[in-house]
């Protein structure tokens, strides 16, 4: 019977120990992104990753420091360097969570980059995948003010690409922006979308 108190106490503690490292390591990779440090914050986040081969939070992570780095990039091989990785790291982020609505609309986003980047050469084979992706996270999360925020702004660009009216997406933001008021997430969570919901609200109110 001691033995196996013995044993529960060193896994008990054990877990509190690693549980201590993995949180001191996310909050030192956020820190270094918030003084936009990326490259080194990508690379404490990406040792965690191999480190925690059971949370897809710091894999989504690296992949999300990656998309956001190659908007507004000119040169197409880093572009491809950058979004490569970051496709590797959402792979990661998949296969320990599947159907998670936050890395669908990440997958999104990284679709998003390369449109961005050359709408002729990748706007045909990429927009109906985003689509798709917006559609089955907001089935899987009806009431994730970011999937509702995301799939607004994607509608929102498709209109205007068209030649369409926005105005009937204004009200999906309002939506996001009034769940962004009540969220409670657990640590570590994707928590970004408030203040991009309330500029595009201002936009919204503007154009009335």
């Amino acid at each position: 019977m001691k033995k196996i108190i013995t044993l529960l106490l060193l896994t008990i503690s054990f877990s509190i120990f690693s549980q201590s490292k993995y949180d001191t390591g996310m909050q030192k990779a956020f820190e270094l992104w918030g003084a936009k440090k990326n490259d080194q914050a990508s690379q404490l986040f990406e040792r965690i990753a191999k480190a925690e081969q059971n949370e897809w939070l710091p894999s989504y992570y690296v992949a999300t420091i990656e998309i956001l780095g190659s908007f507004g990039l000119k040169d197409e091989a880093k572009l491809n360097s950058k979004l490569k990785r970051a496709q590797e790291f959402l792979d990661i982020a998949k296969s320990i969570s599947p159907k998670n609505p936050e890395i669908m609309i990440n997958q999104a986003l990284l679709n998003t980059a390369y449109i961005a980047f050359d709408g002729q050469k990748y706007g045909m084979t990429l927009s109906g995948k985003n689509a798709v992706l917006y559609n089955e996270a907001l089935k899987l999360a009806p009431k994730n003010p970011r999937v509702i925020l995301g799939k607004a702004e994607w509608d929102m660009g498709s209109a205007k690409f068209f030649g369409q009216p926005t105005d009937p997406y204004c009200k999906d933001v309002e939506k996001a922006l009034a769940l962004f008021e009540k969220e409670e997430l657990p640590k570590y969570y994707p928590k970004y979308g408030k203040e991009r919901a309330e500029e595009i609200l201002k936009n919204c109110s503007q154009n009335k």
